[in-house]
């Protein structure tokens, strides 16, 4: 119930109407309940920040076999935030979280053994954490996709849309990026848009209705029978999706019977447009053996061209192949980097954060923690720190009188990033240093 609340929630008081029922469910013993408590307590979510009591929480959330608050614990004796700074209890920590099946642990884990920090560099066990986490990834995106090949994704750079591409035209792309940004709430309209195109003679209209009702939705229930018409009407207008949507409904039986043959042929005429999903699927068929001999350098071509265009699925088995030397020369370097573009492309939680780039919250006291670090490690480092923390104790001041925001709008102009510009701090330190410029010059008049 509380989980509901607050992704519900748009104001402060329902936030903290959902953590008031976060805390009586910890109260009885819940786990799940527990471990939001004490993220809040950890992140101060609605001014509740109480680091030692986040630790607290943690600790004994560990006991119970807790693999979120393992991962914590390990993050926090890591940085030697509100604990000892100590790594070797950190590794320990990440070790459990990972056998208990946490991601996060998982990704830490994997980061730390490829570039041997606080342990000995090794590639093969890094390679066998990122698999575990590749592996959830791919599990839960082909259960969620229904068979394993990504929905039909946004194009970028809608200037290269053209009437003679096999990607989106202009409108239908228009109200894709709508209903991509509104979410499934406007299906309904899609589908009376994508209808209304189809009689005009549109063939992806045509095709994204067979992807509507191959999938099912409110608007569109799943229908089979449905799909296979609109497919093969977009399909006899040579449309890569319609083509490659017909494939599909033969490779697994959908309102037709399953027919290798004719799901390849319809995949190899998809893939010759340059659709990657369709080029995918013939890279799986042959990886497999599904209905043909298996063939490892035609799957690696496949999977290597839809990889190009940003498959996940295809750079998830690239990396399997360079994991186990399957058609390619082994290589575990490459396998990992492979692995990783995947977990990027799926957008894993964090991801860059269990990579080593980036740290996954706004915490004050731990910035300025780390800049002390950085200061410490090298003199070079000084500068960059100074103007770090400059903006950093900047930003915390500024959050301090925001705080009054909820009484009056009138502190709307302190917020840098709506007022000067995303990049407000190289605009003040440029200030900062033609300040100093003055300064000498005078000085030295």
């Amino acid at each position: 119930m509380g989980i509901k609340v607050l992704q519900q929630s748009k104001s402060q008081k329902q936030k903290e109407e959902a953590y008031l029922l976060f805390a009586k469910a910890a109260d009885m013993g819940n786990l799940k309940a527990m471990e939001k408590m004490a993220d809040a307590l950890l992140f101060g979510n609605s001014g509740m920040q109480n680091i030692t009591a986040a630790i607290q929480l943690y600790e004994s959330l560990a006991k119970e076999g807790s693999c979120k608050a393992q991962n914590a614990l390990g993050f926090l004796s890591s940085y030697g935030i509100g604990m000892e700074y100590d790594q070797a209890k950190a590794l320990i920590y990440y070790t459990f979280g990972s056998a208990g099946g946490s991601i996060m642990s998982q990704m830490i884990l994997g980061y730390r053994y490829l570039s041997g920090i606080n342990v000995l560099q090794n590639c093969e066990v890094a390679l066998s954490y990122y698999k575990k986490v590749a592996d959830h990834i791919a599990d839960t995106f082909e259960k969620s996709e229904g068979v394993p090949v990504e929905k039909v994704r946004l194009t970028e750079r809608p200037e290269n849309l053209s009437s003679n591409s096999e990607i989106l035209d202009w409108d239908i792309y228009q109200y894709y990026k709508f209903l991509a940004e509104r979410g499934d709430v406007q299906i309904q309209k899609a589908l009376h848009y994508f209808l209304k195109a189809a009689k005009a003679g549109s063939a992806n209209a045509m095709a994204f209705i067979g992807k509507m009702y191959l999938e099912g939705n409110a608007a569109a229930p799943q229908n089979n029978a449905t799909a296979f018409k609109y497919f093969s009407m977009a399909a006899s207008k040579g449309n890569a999706i319609g083509l490659h949507g017909l494939g599909l409904l033969y490779f697994y039986g959908k309102g037709v019977p399953v027919n290798y043959a004719e799901a390849l042929k319809y995949f190899q005429k998809a893939a010759e447009k340059g659709w990657p999903d369709a080029q995918f699927q013939l890279g799986f068929m042959y990886y497999s053996g599904s209905g043909i001999w298996k063939d490892y350098k035609l799957a690696f071509k496949y999977f290597y061209l839809a990889s190009q265009s940003g498959q996940p699925l295809a750079i998830y088995y690239l990396a399997e192949m360079y994991a186990t030397g399957t058609g390619v020369v082994r290589s575990c370097r490459t396998a990992v980097e492979k692995r990783l573009t995947f977990l990027k492309k799926r957008r894993c939680i964090q991801w860059r954060f269990y990579y080593g780039i980036e740290l996954p919250f706004k915490n004050i006291h731990l910035a300025r923690r780390l800049y002390d670090m950085a200061a410490q490690t090298s003199p070079d480092a000084y500068i960059p720190v100074f103007f770090a923390l400059m903006k950093l104790e900047t930003m915390h001041l500024l959050r301090d009188i925001l705080f009054f925001n909820q009484f009056t709008m009138r502190w709307n102009w302190l917020k840098p990033d709506n007022t000067v510009g995303p990049h407000w701090d190289l605009f003040v330190i440029g200030l900062i240093v033609a300040g100093l410029i003055l300064l000498l010059r005078n000085h030295r008049g």
